[in-house]
Formats: structure tokens, sequence, C-alpha cells
């Protein structure tokens, strides 16, 4: 599933292609996505100038020139791709943004769990947004943010920073990363973490984001002619998916356990 590094890195990657143009057409092959498509969606773009691309967590929002802002979500398999010259659609090409030079943006999503939606008023008071925690690269996420949310909280940290209402866009590769980074055993109750331990699990968060958005960036840099899926962080990866393994830090084998449906590895020695 596409996490915060690599929907931000679709929305570099098509910024430059798309930012200031204008949309010639919306074509919908397949409007039942996640949520379907609306269907007066397509004469609410045409025309109209795609102003800025921002992201709110995983959500793309497209501003336009008439004040209607598209929220776009990638879903569970979704990407990206820009096209510049007419190519064929594929079976799961739902999507295409035609703009009047020519340029497509083209919309993949083999399982349908994407989206296509839009507001006119408030992006940021749209019912899917409104709710999110501060975005995890921001200044308002911080030790102190965090100490304050976390008092009295039993629930376990790893659980806790993958909440979107107490931070967005922490998903599980992340999350699993960061722990580890800090020190911090997943399944530690969030009330529990000292001020110093939230002021280092901010910065680990941070940290651990910002090289995937790097590493993302740099696997690929431009969405022209590729199949538009950014690159993933693996190559970097500590601990998630090295269950048995031998810790990077002290050699003892990792151990693994499910939390919330989600696979949990941590070092039984080096994470307290």
């Amino acid at each position: 599933m596409p996490e915060l590094p690599e929907v931000e890195t679709t929305r570099r990657g098509i910024t430059p292609h798309i930012k200031g143009k204008k949309i010639r057409r919306l074509s919908v092959r397949n409007a039942n996505l996640r949520w379907p498509i609306p269907a007066e969606l397509i004469e609410l773009v045409k025309r109209k100038t795609i102003t800025d691309i921002q992201r709110r967590g995983k959500y793309l929002l497209f501003q336009l020139s008439s004040g209607v802002t598209l929220l776009w979500h990638l879903g569970m398999s979704g990407s990206m791709r820009i096209l510049t010259q007419a190519q064929a659609p594929n079976i799961h090409d739902h999507v295409d943004l035609e703009l009047t030079d020519g340029t497509t943006l083209r919309f993949h999503d083999p399982r349908r769990f994407g989206a296509l939606l839009y507001t006119e008023g408030d992006a940021a008071e749209h019912p899917l947004i409104s709710h999110l925690g501060p975005e995890p690269l921001s200044e308002d996420f911080n030790c102190d943010y965090l100490y304050q949310r976390t008092r009295k909280r039993s629930q376990a940290i790893k659980a806790a920073i993958m909440d979107s209402k107490l931070v967005v866009g922490v998903g599980n590769i992340y999350a699993n990363e960061a722990l580890f980074n800090a020190g911090i055993h997943p399944l530690k109750a969030a009330g529990k973490l000292t001020h110093p331990a939230c002021e280092h699990l901010t910065i680990e968060i941070k940290q651990v984001l910002q090289e995937a958005i790097k590493q993302g960036g740099t696997t690929l840099r431009d969405f022209t002619g590729s199949d538009g899926k950014p690159g993933y962080f693996a190559q970097q990866l500590s601990v998630y998916g090295r269950s048995g393994e031998p810790c990077n830090k002290c050699g003892k084998l990792l151990t693994e356990k499910r939390l919330g449906q989600r696979s949990t590895v941590y070092c039984t020695k080096c994470q307290r």
C-alpha cells in the first residue's frame, strides 16, 4: 500500500508536468472505485486550470481555478503516471485527466480501493480530512505534542503513532523503523513514554519519513514514461520484514508479533 512517502513522491513527481495547465477533459472508464466517482465531476473540471497540488495525509489535493478541489487517494494499489503522447489504456487504467497541451495524467488502480472525489468548499473541512492529526513533518508534530497526547493512554505506542487522529501518515513500515531507531518497544503503553522518549521518537519519525521520501525521489525522479510507482524504502529497512534475522545493532534475532492485524518486528534487547 502506498504510504505517506510514496504519496509525497507522487505529488512531487507529477506536479511539474501538470501545475498551471488547463484541463481539456476528465475521462472516466470505471467510476466504481472505493466510492463512485461523481458523474458531475466531468463537467466541473472542464477548461479549469490546475493551480496547485498539495498533500494532506495520503490524499492528493488538486486545486482548480474555479475553487473546486479534487481529492485523490491512491488506495492500496493505485499509481499515477504522466503521458505525453497517446497510449492505449490497460485494463486497470480507470481515469485520465487530459490537459489542453496534450499531457495526460493516468490513474492506474488494480484493486479499485482508490478514490476521486471533490469539494467546492475548504478542503480542510472535508469529512475525509477534517479529523486528521498534524502532518508528521510539520512543526506541529513535536515532543511536547506527542507527550501531551499520550498521557494516561494505555494503547501500545506503535498503534498510537499509527492513529491518523494523533498524527497522520505514519504507516506500518515507518512505525516499525522509527520505534527501532528510537529504542522504544512497540508494545509499550503510550502513556509510559517519558518526555525525552517522546522527543527521540518524534525526531526518528521525521527522519525515517524524510529519508524514505529522499529514497523514493532518487529512485524515480520523473513520472514520464514510467509505471508511475514511486520507489519504496525497502533497501534501508532495519526491522520491517526481517523477522528472525539478526538485529543490525546487537545481533539478536528479531521478534515478530501481530498488533492490530499488522506485522510488528522489533529487537527485545535494543527496544525497551
